[in-house]
């Protein structure tokens, strides 16, 4: 097993300084209100490049030897990573070739690509485009750069733990994380363990790939996939070996949270905080937004918000799942009568409770259909579930049967 020190993290910092910026922490007062803790966000969302990846990427890149520089470098990534080694192998005039999921957001592979780097696009999750990655440097002989199993890759993105402890003056009780390869809770953990050994660490899957989750309860690395995740930046099925051994000693816990949970803190951060997240980043909010993590009153809490490249399509689909979820959109099916007036009966109960029609489709071809009606698919912009609830009670009260 390859470990890493505090001193390793320390002389990242110190190589990666002109190129990464050191992002902002701001409070939650939203959050902080409904926890009863005092919650930060990290916001790795706002680095170059829109994510952590580039700290590791780059930090990697520095060591490398001048004949592993000529040969190029080639990597596997969900997208972050590698932005982050085309970014850093652009700086240093290295040839890059990244391999991505199939399944990536076009927003990633098109940043990816803006900065130089060759694009193969391999599989629908991260293992699927590693292992092309791999077969590629045998035939090319390009040196391979790990997204997360690499001490220095690790190192790099654990500098975020030292601006944590001097933006909160070492005040610091929790870090929430989220975990894929591992990369970067290990690095944060052990730099965050050496400056206090009685800081928590928490880690944060997506329950469709709970990889660690299932490693650290088995004992051993273990591959985990239950569906495919709006939190592409952390759906790896197979661990590290080396960032497991690392988060089975210092993390504290690793929780799971749901597809519909990653959205609602997605739209939250959105919404409250002004952030834009991707699903990987939202899953700290997530942890706490569902109550999985419940922090103790005035617990110093800090949400590592790690990355902001979501593709815009996702982005309003994850929001109308959000919306959804919270009670603000409310979809049903139901009958009316076909004739003159039949719809404006159901519309003056929606209007009279003050909601808005987003959609409305009729049709007479269904053979849900008797003679004489419509069947009608309606979708109304709702202020919460309770405005939800009512409107459902005043349209059933008047005779229309819901199908929801």
């Amino acid at each position: 097993m390859t470990r890493i020190t505090l001193q390793d993290v320390q002389k990242a910092r110190e190589t990666i300084k002109d190129i990464v910026k050191t992002t902002d922490l701001l409070e939650s007062v939203k959050l902080s209100k409904k926890t009863g803790a005092n919650v930060y966000y990290k916001c790795e969302n706002l680095q170059k490049t829109g994510s952590f990846k580039v700290r590791g990427a780059c930090n990697k890149i520095a060591s490398l030897t001048d004949e592993e520089k000529a040969n190029g470098v080639i990597a596997s990534s969900a997208g972050n990573h590698a932005q982050g080694v085309a970014l850093g192998a652009k700086l240093s005039g290295i040839k890059a070739t990244i391999v991505m999921p199939a399944t990536a957001p076009l927003a990633k592979v098109t940043a990816t690509k803006s900065y130089g780097a060759e694009v193969v696009l391999e599989g629908l999750v991260y293992d699927d485009a590693y292992a092309k990655a791999v077969e590629i440097q045998k035939e090319t002989g390009a040196t391979f750069l790990h997204p997360f199993n690499d001490p220095y890759v690790m190192a790099g993105q654990g500098t975020i733990a030292l601006e944590i402890f001097e933006q909160l003056n070492d005040k610091v009780d929790t870090i929430i994380c989220p975990i894929g390869g591992g990369g970067i809770i290990a690095g944060i953990a052990t730099a965050a363990k050496a400056l206090n050994p009685n800081v928590k660490i928490i880690g944060v899957q997506t329950a469709n790939i709970p990889s660690m989750k299932e490693s650290i309860a088995h004992g051993h690395v273990t591959t985990a996939f239950k569906a495919t995740t709006i939190a592409d930046g952390i759906a790896v099925k197979t661990p590290g070996d080396n960032t497991f051994e690392i988060i089975k000693e210092l993390v504290d816990e690793v929780i799971v949270v749901e597809e519909y949970e990653i959205a609602q803190a997605m739209l939250f951060l959105l919404e409250n905080q002004k952030l834009v997240s991707e699903g990987s980043g939202a899953v700290s909010t997530a942890a706490l937004l569902s109550g999985k993590y419940k922090p103790a009153k005035d617990e110093n809490v800090v949400c590592v918000i790690s990355g902001g490249n979501v593709d815009v399509n996702t982005l309003y689909r994850v929001i109308g799942t959000a919306l959804t979820e919270d009670g603000r959109r409310y979809a049903f099916k139901t009958k009316i009568q076909d004739k003159p007036g039949g719809l404006a009966e159901l519309t003056q109960i929606i209007s009279k409770l003050n909601a808005n029609i987003l959609n409305a489709n009729m049709s007479r071809i269904s053979k849900e259909n008797s003679l004489g009606s419509l069947y009608l698919e309606i979708q109304l912009e709702t202020f919460n579930q309770e405005h939800k609830d009512k409107i459902k009670q005043a349209v059933e009260a008047a005779g229309f049967v819901i199908e929801d």
